[in-house]
């Protein structure tokens, strides 16, 4: 009788780091990762050494002294008699407010503008495609020194709007002013306010913000599972119950509740001696900066969205006419949500290209976090080093952020194979 065993495993010899493929993978990865550790060791080692003979030893004190140079567009309050590292914090709310604002304009104009590339409409197709090579083959620095050029040449100044002979007036019912040192808009207040809560002593936060943002997310969540009832009604019954007023109403009810209770009022501008005084000022780098980063990043977007439809089969579109639907519902109800599987991902790099190219603020005197932290800060303090690694990190966080939140929105909209 033949008795099967197992052959005796070989004992394991440093030469087999080398010559057995089951290890050298991993040993060539190692070798490799220590090679990189040494560099950057010696590299960092280098440069300190560099510096402390130079009397620059590596250090963030400066962040606690007088920054001593003013802000103009500013989200919180600053003087400069503050820190520079306040002074950072509001450049970086300003780069946050351009990027925000920038992602969702330039959002909006790109799925219309890549929707109409595909019109069946001669003149208003080749009219988008006018747009789009236009806007996409021109710096962005250069569009944004015209943005600003444009705004600053044509629109009136405030001296326009004073007197019986006036030659420009205020728009939406004397609410809005538009003039050549920015947009003047209503300001919300609130008679009965909450007060602020101090974060980390830097700055405050208005509780009345926050609540609205409580009560908007709760309305937002209960609307949520309002439609998920409906979901379930119609998966059982074939009917689906009209609950878009109910939505509506827990969204927007709460909230109308809520302002009313705080005395919720708009303060307007108005022009007092050479200027108007009251109500948000946006300045006009402000908004050339934004629209001109909208604008462009816009065009990259159209042929994202105009790719991911072309992408989706015909016979969607054909399926949903035999059914008896319009081209608009058509587009909005089945092919654009399949598009979107294709869309993101490129998206994600055009928001991340917007919020770098933000950085470019400083050519029309917008103080973002690099006009501020890696421009005024950095040229009074001379802490050059310093300052560069902590704009790195910034911009670091801010795309990174910004990528996790669209590969979390890619993830729940993709195809899951069964």
């Amino acid at each position: 009788m033949t008795t099967l065993t197992d052959p005796p495993r070989e004992s394991f010899r440093l030469s087999m780091l080398i010559y057995d493929t089951r290890y050298r993978s991993m040993t060539i990865q190692v070798v490799a990762m220590i090679c990189f550790m040494l560099m950057a060791a010696w590299l960092i080692n280098n440069t300190t050494q560099n510096l402390e003979s130079l009397g620059k030893k590596i250090e963030f004190g400066f962040l606690a002294e007088p920054a001593g140079y003013d802000i103009n567009q500013r989200l919180i309050d600053y003087t400069s008699r503050d820190t520079h590292l306040r002074a950072s914090f509001v450049g970086l709310l300003n780069t946050l407010l351009v990027a925000v604002m920038g992602c969702v304009l330039a959002t909006i104009l790109g799925v219309f503008i890549g929707v109409l590339r595909l019109s069946k409409n001669w003149l208003i197709a080749r009219i988008m495609t006018i747009y789009v090579e236009m806007f996409r083959n021109v710096p962005v620095l250069l569009w944004i020194v015209l943005f600003m050029a444009v705004l600053i040449e044509t629109l009136p100044s405030p001296r326009a709007f004073r007197g019986d002979n006036a030659t420009a007036s205020m728009w939406l019912g004397d609410t809005m002013a538009v003039t050549n040192r920015g947009v003047y808009i209503p300001e919300p207040l609130f008679s009965r306010p909450l007060g602020d809560l101090p974060v980390f002593g830097a700055f405050n936060i208005s509780l009345e913000l926050l609540l609205l943002v409580a009560i908007l997310i709760a309305g937002l969540f209960g609307a949520r599972v309002i439609g998920k009832r409906a979901d379930a009604v119609q998966e059982a019954t074939g009917d689906r119950p009209t609950t878009w007023y109910i939505q509506l109403g827990v969204v927007l009810l709460p909230l109308i509740a809520a302002l009313l209770a705080m005395g919720f009022h708009l303060g307007y501008p108005e022009l007092k001696g050479f200027n108007f005084a009251g109500g948000i000022h946006m300045r006009n780098s402000l908004i050339a900066l934004w629209l001109a980063l909208s604008f462009y990043t816009a065009a990259f977007i159209a042929e994202i969205v105009r790719a991911g439809i072309l992408a989706i089969s015909k016979g969607q579109t054909e399926a949903a006419n035999a059914l008896g639907m319009r081209p608009g519902r058509t587009m909005r109800l089945v092919i654009l949500p399949q598009a979107l599987r294709v869309i993101i991902p490129p998206l994600i790099s055009n928001y991340l290209n917007l919020t770098k190219n933000s950085s470019l603020a400083i050519a029309v005197g917008y103080m973002d976090i690099t006009g501020t932290l890696g421009g005024i800060t950095m040229n009074q303090t001379g802490r050059e080093l310093e300052c560069l690694l902590m704009l790195m990190l910034v911009y670091l966080a801010i795309s990174l952020t910004i990528s996790g939140v669209m590969n979390w929105y890619n993830e729940r909209v993709k195809l899951v194979e069964r």
